[in-house]
């Protein structure tokens, strides 16, 4: 009651304001309205008792909030109420009669403030308007049913540790969905619940600071801290949220690093390569991150030039290293000292220390049992290839870098020196040779020489040892080429027939190859050609005379003798061939005759026929006697008692071996799926008969009668071979000792053995021997009963 006393005159006053389209216009205003220009103050036709209403209604009853009224109602009811605009038959009715507008629905200011309605007034007999249609609105007045959210929590924020007070850590804001034209409800009031005395918030702007002076992170690094938001201006019965915010305490570099131990214990073999990890070691810092990040160095000690240190990937560990060969035998164990700082130090915190430490690192050196080292990392020796045999090139030397110093032996490794040109004493390693030594084969042996402890002969070195074979004038010089020139008949005396006699020399003198050219002393004063030495090791080859005929004599030898200049002098003596041929006017050859002749002995044509016809003769009769020998030989007898020797096997001694088995091939025994069918009547070898297994590999013979299943196939296997011996007039009987010779995987008649014919109580029948043919036709009227009247059996 005393809400709505108060707001009566506040509508009052808002009516009075409202424009005469919003009131509208009496029906008789609205008639006259074209005749009169003036501008009247005319009674209002409409009246409403209320035009706000409270959010959040509750009660069961629908909410009352105003009431339409025309002047022309007399309360017969003639007149009819329709409310149309926002919310109209939904949110709000009205009663048609009386004019009475209630809310049927919760009213919510946060979700709509105001409506906006049309009101009109009609007949209801005519359903003429006794009213212009006119608009109001209806606003919904808040209550503070709404709590303060902070809608971006819960927070994260960080703030570097060792802050002074009042460093800002983060604002929050927190929002209410109440009016905040409209009382204290969206005031709101910031507090802090949990998170005291290190942290404290502004009460109007939601900033939290630092409240408490040097916080550590080595020793809190996250706090939580609980923000409250009170609407209503915080006093009591307003409505409150909460927050979290997680606080994490940045680190600055305000500890200095320190090594764990004030002495390093290290140690390393001698054999370590360079570069070789020693060791690690740490100073250790509190702080994190690039805060924590160290350098390493060696600022003193003994191993200083021995050793280096470097920072590891993640800059926190210091790794030593092996910068030198060791040697256990020179210096045993080192000192280092070595120094640990930070990289990145805060110029203001400097007063918190200094940012480093020193730590001593101790490395001793592990003796390992080195192999032998040679006095020097090659050899290079240098030899003349006319060396004797025996030649002692050099000493290589070696020693045990050991303290025990065991005794070394030296060898050459074979593969360096395939061919054995050289040996090495090995006690005192010396090295010579033992094979002539040849230039022009190989210049260059490059060999290796082993040392090997005795006490120890894993331990192995090598090193090289180049031998450079000096030349020696040991090899005469010949003609570059095989020569051939040719002289035409029309040729005349000096003519030149060769501008470049060359010669080669494999030898390779310092000062270079000279050549001198002669004829030799036998044709030197001959009367077809000469010779002129050049003296640039070349020469020509001259004629002395014209008048050339092929008819005279077609071809000249003539030997060129060849001396090089070195000493040892060697000389050779090479023959050019020349021709007499038939020549264009140019010079060109036409034709040359074969027929030889030899300038510094001639042979009649008789004689090189005579000697053509002895040759002759000579190969008629050795093709003679061959093909004589060759008919000589015994043709293969087929008489059986003359080759039977060769089927009889003794066993009257014991011992033998393979002897005992010369009579047949025992390979295809051992291996009879290797052996293969052979076409009847093929001639068998004298000596090494073919064998043919009972594999079932190998195809049967078809042959008829006999039993069923592996008897009858065992059996016709046998009659098949006995019908291929029988066909072969010059085959011993080998078939017996073939076909039980062998008892093995794949045999389709599977085991022949005799192991179980003990447990066979009826005798042994021998009637099948009257079917393997004449040659068993004894053995059958003897063992067995001869059928004369049974068909053949192929």
């Amino acid at each position: 009651c005393t809400l709505a006393a108060t707001l009566l005159p506040v509508v009052l006053g808002l009516l009075t304001l409202l424009p005469h389209s919003i009131l509208g216009k009496p029906a008789e205003e609205a008639a006259n309205a074209g005749s009169s220009a003036l501008l009247q103050r005319v009674k209002r036709g409409w009246v409403w008792n209320q035009f706000f209403v409270l959010e959040e209604y509750t009660g069961l009853e629908p909410l009352y909030i105003g009431k339409l009224h025309s002047d022309m109602d007399k309360g017969d009811g003639s007149i009819k109420y329709i409310l149309t605009g926002e919310g109209a038959g939904t949110t709000f009715t009205i009663d048609d009669s009386t004019g009475d507008i209630h809310a049927i629905q919760r009213l919510d200011r946060e979700v709509k403030a105001q409506y906006a309605l049309r009101a009109q007034a009609r007949n209801r007999l005519t359903d003429r308007p006794l009213e212009p249609e006119s608009e109001f609105i209806v606003k919904i007045q808040d209550i503070n049913d709404n709590e303060p959210k902070f809608l971006d929590g819960p927070y994260q924020a960080s703030v570097p540790e060792m802050s002074k007070i009042g460093t800002s850590v983060i604002q929050l804001t927190a929002t209410d969905a109440d009016d905040p034209t409209y009382g204290n409800s969206a005031r709101v009031v910031y507090s802090i619940l949990e998170g005291q005395p290190y942290f404290s918030v502004d009460a109007k702007t939601g900033v939290v600071r630092v409240s408490l002076a040097d916080m550590d992170r080595e020793t809190r690094e996250n706090y939580s801290v609980v923000i409250q938001a009170k609407d209503m201006g915080g006093q009591l019965g307003g409505l409150a949220g909460t927050t979290t915010i997680n606080i994490t305490l940045s680190d600055i570099n305000d500890n200095p690093p320190m090594f764990d131990q004030r002495l390093y214990q290290m140690s390393i073999p001698e054999s370590a390569p360079v570069g070789s990890v020693v060791g690690r070691i740490w100073a250790k810092d509190r702080d994190i991150g690039v805060n924590a990040e160290m350098r390493y160095s060696i600022i003193d000690g003994d191993g200083r030039d021995t050793f280096d240190i470097s920072t590891d990937p993640t800059n926190l560990f210091g790794i030593i290293t092996v910068k030198k060969p060791l040697d256990f035998e020179k210096k045993p164990s080192y000192t280092l000292k070595v120094e640990g700082a930070n990289i990145n130090v805060d110029p203001s915190l400097r007063y918190r220390g200094p940012f480093k430490d020193v730590t001593i690192v101790h490395v001793s050196v592990e003796d390992v049992d080195e192999p032998p080292v040679f006095d020097l990392p090659v050899y290079y020796i240098e030899l003349p290839e006319d060396a004797e045999i025996g030649t002692m090139l050099k000493t290589v030397s070696a020693r045990d870098p050991d303290a025990a110093n065991n005794t070394v032996r030296y060898s050459i490794e074979r593969s360096s020196d395939p061919d054995k040109f050289f040996y090495i004493e090995i006690t005192s390693g010396s090295l010579m040779t033992v094979r002539w030594l040849d230039r022009e084969e190989i210049g260059w042996h490059n060999i290796t020489v082993l040392a090997m402890e005795m006490n120890n002969p894993s331990q192995i070195a090598s090193v090289s040892v180049a031998i450079k074979v000096l030349d020696v004038n040991d090899n005469p010089p010949s003609l570059a080429h095989y020569l051939e020139a040719y002289v035409c008949e029309t040729a005349k005396e000096n003519h030149l027939l060769i501008q470049t006699v060359t010669a080669v020399d494999p030898d390779e003198p310092l000062g270079g190859q000279h050549f001198y050219y002669s004829l030799a002393p036998e044709a030197a004063n001959n009367p077809n050609f000469t010779l002129k030495d050049n003296q640039d090791n070349t020469a020509w080859i001259l004629t002395r005379r014209g008048g050339w005929s092929q008819q005279d004599q077609t071809i000249f030898y003539l030997p060129i003798v060849i001396t090089d200049g070195e000493q040892p002098v060697q000389t050779s003596t090479s023959t050019l061939t020349i021709r007499v041929c038939s020549c264009d006017q140019k010079g060109n050859v036409m034709s040359c005759n074969a027929e030889a002749y030899s300038l510094p002995a001639s042979l009649s044509r008789g004689a090189l026929i005579a000697i053509l016809a002895c040759i002759f003769v000579l190969l008629v009769m050795i093709l003679l006697m061959l093909s004589l020998r060759t008919h000589r030989k015994k043709p293969y007898l087929c008489d059986e008692e003359e080759n039977v020797h060769e089927n009889i096997v003794r066993y009257d001694d014991e011992g033998g071996g393979e002897e005992d088995t010369e009579a047949f091939d025992i390979a295809a025994m051992w291996n009879p799926r290797e052996a293969h069918n052979h076409h009847l009547g093929k001639m068998r070898q004298d000596m090494l008969p073919e064998i043919e297994s009972l594999s079932r590999y190998v195809p049967q013979a078809c042959v008829m009668g006999g039993g069923g299943g592996g008897d009858s196939n065992v059996h016709g296997y046998v009659l098949a071979k006995l019908l291929e011996a029988d066909m072969d007039p010059c085959a011993p009987p080998y078939d017996s000792l073939q076909t039980y010779a062998y008892e093995g995987e794949g045999s389709i008649a599977e085991s022949l053995s005799s192991l179980q014919s003990g447990t066979s109580n009826t005798d042994h029948e021998y009637d099948y021997l009257n079917d393997w043919g004449p040659r068993f036709k004894k053995l059958a009227e003897m063992y067995g009963v001869l059928e004369t009247n049974s068909p053949p059996l192929w």
